[in-house]
C-alpha cells in the first residue's frame, strides 16, 4: 500500500490518549501573510528618531510568548539593518481553535480541536525579485516526522507519523511539527513561523482599513453566517473574517475551493498594500504592525521587531505580477487529497528558487474562481502580458535573467496583478 494512504499511528514518547497541543494562537489570513506581518513594522523605516524607537519598543512589548523551531541556526550572521539578504520561507498557520475567541466562534468546551485549517508557505527569492505563497489542503495525507514535544520539549520526541491529513498536525505536536512536516513535504528549511486564529483575522482586515474583492455570484453561506451579493464589496473585522472561512458558499463548498476564495482576498489585499499607499504611512504601518503581533503566536526568529523590518524591505518593491498565489497541487483518494506528480514541480522551483508562471490553459475545475471581464489591470499586469521592448545592451553584460518554470495546467492559483472574483454559491445550490 503506498505509505502515504497508510492508516494513521498516534505513536508518542507519552501515553497515546493525550493531546499535545502546540499552544498556539491565531488564525488565518496568514495570508496576509508575512506580508502583513512584515510590512507593518517597516514603520521604523518611515519614522524618525525617538518615534522609530519607541516603535520598535512598544511593538515588541506586545508580541505573544514565541515558539522555538529547532532551524533557527540557519540565520546566524543575518544582520540587524537593511534587506533580509538572500531569500526567506515563512509559514502561516491558521489555527480554528475556538480558546479565548468568544460565543461567535463554537462552544469552546465542545469543540475543543486545534487544526491548522490554513497553513501556506511564503517564499521570498534570494535576489527579491519574485514571491511564491504556497497553500497547503487541509485534506491532504502526509509524512509526518519524529517532531518535538512541545509540552514536554527536554523529552522524548513524538514518534512520526504516516499518511494522516496536514490538518492534524498542530493539534499533535504544535506549530515546529507543522514546519517540520512542510519541510519535508517541500524539501526546503523554514525558518520562520507564526499562528493566527479567529479574532485575529478580524482584527489585522480592521488594521489594514478592510480590502475590496469582487463576488461573481452572490454568497450564501449558514455555517459561517456569510451573506454577500454580487458585486464589489469592501471586507474587514468579522466579515473578512467569515469570507475567508467560508467554504459551502464557494466554489464547489470544498476546502479547495476556500483556497481559491482566500487567494482572491490576498491578491486584493496585496493590491491595496501597493497601491494605497500603505508602505509611506507611518500610522496605518504602526496600526497592522500592532495588531499583527498582539493576535499572533510567533516563532522565536520572527519576534525579533528588526528582523520583521528586514523581511518587510525584501518584500516592499516585488512587482504585483511576480507575487504567484500556488494551489499545491494534488489528486483525490479515498477520504481526501494526496499530492500529485505536479507537486514535486512545484517544489523543486522552491528548492532552485526559480520564479513560475501559470499555464494560461490551466484546468479551471468547478472551485476555481472567477475572471473578471470589467477588471481595470493592476499595475504590472498589463506589462506581464505585454512585455517592454528589451534595453540596448550595457557595456558590461548583465546577469542573465533566472529561468521561469512553466507550471503544468492542473497547478491552479493567480498572481497579485491579476483581479478575479469570488465564485459564489447560494444555498440552492448547496
Amino acid at each position: 500500500m503506498n505509505e502515504a494512504l497508510r492508516p494513521s499511528s498516534r505513536r508518542a514518547a507519552k501515553n497515546p490518549a493525550v493531546a499535545h497541543h502546540g499552544k498556539l494562537r491565531r488564525r488565518s489570513i496568514g495570508r496576509t501573510l508575512g506580508k502583513v506581518v512584515g510590512i507593518g513594522l517597516s514603520v521604523a523605516l518611515v519614522s524618525g528618531g525617538a518615534v522609530a524607537a519607541y516603535a520598535a519598543w512598544d511593538l515588541a512589548s506586545t508580541v505573544k510568548p514565541t515558539v522555538s523551531l529547532g532551524n533557527e541556526d540557519v540565520l546566524e550572521g543575518v544582520p540587524d539593518v537593511g534587506a533580509m539578504p538572500g531569500g526567506v520561507n515563512l509559514l502561516l498557520v491558521g489555527s480554528d481553535s475556538r480558546e479565548g475567541q468568544g460565543d461567535g466562534f463554537g462552544d469552546p468546551d465542545e469543540e475543543t480541536a486545534v487544526l491548522n485549517d490554513v497553513t501556506m508557505l511564503m517564499h521570498i527569492s534570494e535576489d527579491h525579485s519574485h514571491v511564491e505563497v504556497i497553500s497547503f489542503p487541509r485534506d491532504m495525507f502526509v509524512d509526518v516526522p519524529a517532531c518535538t514535544d512541545p509540552e514536554d520539549p527536554a523529552g522524548e520526541p513524538l514518534y512520526e507519523q504516516y499518511g494522516v491529513k496536514i490538518n492534524s498536525v498542530l493539534d499533535y505536536g504544535g506549530l515546529g511539527c507543522v514546519v517540520k512536516t512542510v519541510e519535508q513535504l517541500t524539501g526546503v528549511t523554514i525558518p520562520f513561523a507564526g499562528t493566527v486564529q479567529f479574532l485575529g483575522v478580524a482584527a489585522m482586515s480592521e488594521a489594514v482599513g478592510g480590502v475590496e474583492v469582487c463576488i461573481a455570484e452572490p454568497i450564501e453561506d449558514e455555517h459561517t453566517d456569510l451573506y454577500l451579493p454580487a458585486g464589489m464589496r469592501e471586507l474587514k473585522g468579522l466579515e473578512a473574517l467569515q469570507f475567508l472561512r467560508t467554504r459551502h458558499g464557494v466554489g464547489d463548498g470544498s476546502d479547495l475551493g476556500r483556497i481559491s476564495n482566500q487567494q482572491v482576498f490576498m491578491s486584493a489585499l496585496a493590491r491595496k498594500l501597493q497601491s494605497g499607499g500603505t508602505l509611506s504611512d507611518p500610522v496605518a504601518l504602526y496600526s497592522i504592525a500592532k495588531a499583527a503581533l498582539a493576535n499572533m503566536e510567533l516563532s522565536d526568529s520572527l519576534a525579533n521587531p528588526t528582523t520583521m523590518v528586514s523581511i518587510a524591505k525584501a518584500m516592499k518593491d516585488i512587482d504585483l505580477s511576480k507575487i504567484a498565489f500556488i494551489q499545491y497541487p494534488t489528486g483525490t483518494t479515498d477520504g481526501g487529497v494526496i499530492p500529485s506528480d505536479s507537486a514535486e514541480i512545484v517544489n523543486l522551483a522552491l528548492q532552485s528558487d526559480t520564479p513560475v508562471v501559470f499555464d494560461p490553459t490551466a484546468d479551471e475545475a468547478s472551485f476555481a474562481s472567477a475572471g473578471d471581464p470589467t477588471a481595470v489591470p493592476a499595475e504590472g499586469e498589463a506589462a506581464a502580458e505585454e512585455p517592454a521592448a528589451e534595453e540596448p545592451a550595457a557595456e558590461t553584460p548583465a546577469t542573465p535573467a533566472p529561468t521561469t518554470e512553466a507550471l503544468p495546467t492542473d497547478v491552479t492559483g493567480q498572481t497579485a496583478a491579476e483581479t478575479r472574483c469570488s465564485a459564489g454559491r447560494t444555498l440552492e445550490d448547496q
